[in-house]
């Protein structure tokens, strides 16, 4: 499940291109193809970990599993936006009900020992195995139809399901009260703060629907902290958040996982659009970032228990900053090996340096009993807040497409030369602002003061956490 779940996240944004020329997406439409998934996911991924311990783990780890499946095919099938964007929210609502409950499952299907901690190991590692892996295959898929990237789940989710009914020993369920408004508040709120900055730029900012879907998802985040205050059992405890420390940790997450979902989609674009790559090419070209990300998070994880972690933060995200900024300055002349490979493998090796050091930052200083909620706290920040980045990213890239006399909604093939050039000025700003996050990603790091000492506690205590 998780190696089928990253595969999704890769390659789907190899496939945009593709997807907006045969179904004519607009530019936002093509951003929702991304951010109607993450923001269901995300949005319902804590209550999806507790839908687990209320109702036995592997009856809600084979319906979500279930669900993925069925909207993948779904998705496959689409023949417009709205079918393709609805399909992709409702994956994210089966992605958000497995995924939390699948290494809950590791740890209650395997006796502790070096046994589980293999079985660790292996579900951690189809991250990377996952992230390459989609880049090669995704592309090839591609190559002969978007659809592909979608239909392949669902063998692989049947497989799934057959081994789940088979394998896997049901766990008992608890008495839990369920904090269903907030996680409906926290998806609602988001969405409709999505729904205003990528609509903006082609409805008019001062469009009634954009004002609303501003202003409303303000009020209903708003709403979210009021519930959040007062439920028995909230997806957000406050009593997590009294470390300043703590806080910006959480941040500076929020931030990084800004910067990785908003800038995969718009340099695959960029290669293809622009460029003229294929899916599959692309996909080769984004393979080193993926060895320097790998790389860095080798480094990052020896020296965080020896220099305080917010210099790794500040270093990482600072190096990432300059490589965006560099690649803002790309345009239709540009050439892979002469300005973009260092480019790729520098902005890869800062996002390591970074994004080792936080998720330890935010169980740091904490009970063993606090390690679960703060993970998955940081989990749910790195996802949910992607979105937000992709809408305010992409609407920098479409008002400035326009602002130059470009085209949306058009493929790169129909347009002129200067259309084109205002599509690759429109894609390069979007790197822009990715770097002004990075920018603020570093800012908020200089104010995590925990020490190489309490990181190395976060180490062993997650472990332990793991091994009981």
């Amino acid at each position: 499940m998780q190696l089928m779940m990253v595969l999704d996240g890769t390659v789907a944004s190899l496939a945009l291109s593709r997807i907006q020329e045969d179904l004519g997406l607009s530019d936002a439409g093509r951003n929702w193809v991304i951010t109607s998934y993450a923001l269901t996911f995300g949005g319902l991924m804590l209550l999806g970990g507790r839908l687990g311990d209320a109702f036995g783990r592997k009856r809600v780890f084979i319906a979500g599993v279930a669900i993925f499946t069925v909207t993948s095919l779904l998705c496959g099938l689409a023949f417009n936006e709205a079918t393709l964007v609805a399909a992709r929210a409702l994956q994210g609502v089966g992605a958000a009900i497995a995924s939390p409950t699948a290494l809950a499952l590791v740890a209650t299907t395997f006796a502790p020992g070096p046994v589980r901690n293999q079985a660790i190991a292996i579900f951690a590692a189809m991250t990377g195995v996952g992230s390459v892996t989609g880049l090669i295959a995704g592309g090839a898929l591609t190559e002969v139809s978007w659809r592909w990237i979608f239909l392949i789940n669902v063998p692989i989710g049947l497989v799934i399901l057959v081994f789940a009914f088979s394998s896997l020993s049901e766990t008992n369920a608890e008495r839990l009260k369920l904090d269903v408004p907030g996680a409906i508040l926290a998806t609602l709120g988001c969405t409709a703060v999505v729904f205003g900055f990528t609509e903006g730029p082609e409805m008019g900012w001062g469009s009634p629907l954009v004002l609303a879907g501003l202003i409303g998802g303000l009020v209903l985040l708003g709403a979210f902290l009021l519930v959040e205050r007062r439920a028995e059992n909230p997806l957000l405890p406050f009593s997590l958040f009294r470390n300043r420390d703590r806080v910006a940790t959480f941040i500076a997450i929020a931030l990084v996982g800004m910067v990785m979902f908003s800038l995969a989609p718009f340099v695959a674009l960029f290669v293809q659009d622009v460029l003229g790559y294929t899916p599959l090419r692309a996909g080769l070209a984004f393979v080193p970032f993926a060895f320097g990300l790998g790389a860095a998070a080798f480094v990052a994880s020896k020296l965080a228990v020896r220099v305080p972690p917010r210099w790794l933060v500040v270093a990482g995200t600072l190096l990432t900053f300059a490589g965006l900024m560099y690649g803002s300055t790309l345009d239709t002349s540009t050439t892979y090996v002469s300005h973009m490979l260092g480019l790729v493998v520098g902005v890869g090796f800062g996002v390591g340096l970074a994004v080792v050091p936080l998720p330890l930052c935010a169980i740091s200083g904490v009970g063993p009993h606090e390690i679960g909620p703060l993970a998955a706290i940081a989990q749910v920040a790195n996802v949910l807040f992607g979105p937000i980045g992709l809408a305010i990213v992409g609407a920098m890239a479409t008002s400035k497409t326009l602002s130059l006399g470009g085209v949306s909604g058009v493929p790169a093939a129909e347009m002129n030369p200067a259309q084109l050039d205002a599509l690759s000025q429109g894609y390069t700003f979007a790197l822009l602002g990715c770097a002004i996050l990075a920018a603020l990603a570093a800012l908020a790091a200089l104010f995590i003061r925990f020490t190489p000492e309490q990181v190395a506690q976060a180490q062993a205590a997650e472990k332990a956490a793991q091994e009981a």
